[in-house]
């Protein structure tokens, strides 16, 4: 009998297995990453099965957040700009290039005359805020990925309280993982006072319809439709105090001008995911100042999107570049078109540089990202290991015209498994500074050359080979 029942769970296990690789090689996947799945399913007998239910299934093709279907739906006012219009303030027609990829793969149009300003750390992020947050007037519109239950998000909670009680219309929405610390009665405090809060992406327990490997990673705030930031860091303490890491280094941008109507569009749109509610009234599209001669787009990709917008622009500037790529970014797990571009462009004799933290929240991904520092590093990219604490920046300057800040990380699970979004910034004295505080952080890095890379001890070549094997599913 007992033979009889183990015969059945090897038969049913068996048929499970094969039933899980027959629909991945049927979504034709990146045939690294199918394989990755493949051999963990047949390594890990059982926890293959879940972890493939829970995290491996591909959503692309499922409309989760339909942008376009939203936007057509909206009548925004007439302030997005023609890419031709500013041919001659471009310049560059592979930046022209550039701007239209963005407008078809992500619906990004180019907004003009902005005014821009970069925050470089966490004391001069919350500040500006903050700040921003006490002068509403109207309307506030919050959305990051983590709100850490600590200091930092107890002030923003208590100002916000203050502003809702006051009459100002104050919505919230958090990833239900990345702030998953969050305290009931944190959250219970904000609803009593009129706070609209929505969680995105809760979990759910039947495994056939989890979506907890797609996170909301962006980070967004949007007051009176006037002011909006944008950037990679997050509500928590770590910024201002640091932890074991060390103090956490980010970049955000604040905006003022025609491309907050951008950021507005992409809240609402994620607004009528968690609550379906359809937000229209223009009053949240204020009309415009114009400030100086610019042009950003904010792009935004996820697992719903058709393309892998974010990635292929990215690709696409460094592809674009005739002087300098210079790149911050916690994780650099590339897939072979960020590789290629970076490695292209450095042997072209472009100055290609990347920096990224000695150590970050992450073991498995520094393993991963030193397996790939050899390829770049051979072909002439400088690469710098920040020791001022974590460097936590998701940055990108070229050519003294295109400045990159947003949510998204140089890493698969940015490109495929998150919902990122990202500012691409057309002005030259935003890269200008950009670049500054980049040639800055390098007085705070060692620069890791191939001789260093080639040096590595044995164990640690084999630790990080293995590491590699799963960065497509990381």
């Amino acid at each position: 009998m007992n033979s009889l029942i183990i015969i059945l769970l090897i038969v049913l296990y068996l048929y499970m297995i094969v039933s899980a690789i027959s629909v991945l090689l049927l979504e034709n996947r990146n045939p690294v990453r199918s394989l990755s799945w493949v051999i963990v399913l047949v390594l890990l007998p059982i926890i293959g099965i879940v972890l493939y239910l829970l995290i491996g299934q591909n959503y692309r093709k499922q409309k989760i957040i339909s942008k376009k279907s939203i936007r057509h739906n909206t009548k925004l006012p007439k302030t997005e700009f023609h890419p031709e219009d500013f041919s001659e303030f471009i310049g560059k027609t592979q930046f022209l290039n550039l701007i239209n990829l963005l407008n078809k793969n992500s619906d990004a149009p180019a907004y003009g005359y902005n005014k821009i300003e970069v925050l470089a750390d966490g004391e001069a992020t919350f500040t500006s805020m903050f700040e921003a947050i006490e002068k509403a007037q109207d309307h506030i519109h919050i959305e990051f990925f983590i709100f850490g239950n600590d200091k930092i998000s107890n002030q923003l909670r208590e100002l916000l309280i203050d502003k809702a009680r006051n009459g100002i219309r104050v919505r919230m929405i958090y990833d239900y993982l990345g702030s998953f610390d969050l305290s009931k009665r944190y959250l219970q405090s904000l609803r009593d006072a009129g706070v609209y809060v929505k969680p995105f992406l809760p979990l759910r327990l039947r495994l056939r319809r989890s979506k907890i490997n797609f996170r909301n990673h962006r980070k967004l705030l949007i007051v009176d439709g006037k002011l909006g930031f944008t950037g990679g860091l997050n509500f928590a303490d770590r910024y201002i105090f640091g932890n074991t890491l060390g103090k956490w280094r980010d970049t955000f941008v604040k905006f003022e001008g025609a491309v907050v109507h951008g950021l507005q569009s992409l809240f609402l749109t994620d607004w009528y995911f968690v609550e379906r509610k359809l937000i229209t009234d223009l009053k949240y599209y204020p009309e415009p100042e114009k400030y100086s001669e610019n042009l950003v787009q904010i792009v935004s990709s996820g697992p719903d999107s058709d393309w892998e917008s974010i990635m292929q622009g990215i690709a696409s500037a460094i592809m674009s570049s005739g002087k300098y790529v210079y790149m911050h970014t916690p994780y650099f797990v590339p897939n072979d078109v960020i590789l290629n571009a970076v490695s292209i462009a450095a042997l072209s004799g472009i100055d290609v540089r990347l920096m990224i933290p000695t150590a970050s929240d992450s073991k498995l991904s520094d393993a991963c990202t030193f397996s790939y520092l050899g390829e770049i590093l051979e072909a002439g990219v400088r690469v710098y290991q920040y020791n001022e604490g974590f460097l936590h920046s998701k940055a990108i300057v070229i050519d003294d015209f295109i400045s990159i800040i947003g949510s998204a990380n140089l890493d698969e699970r940015s490109f495929n498994q998150n919902f990122e979004a990202n500012a691409f910034i057309y002005d030259t004295e935003t890269s200008v500074e950009l670049r500054q505080l980049f040639i800055s952080d390098q007085d705070n890095c060692i620069e890791i050359t191939l001789d260093d890379w080639n040096n590595r001890k044995r164990s640690q070549k084999l630790k990080e080979s293995f590491a590699r094997l799963f960065s497509p599913i990381i």
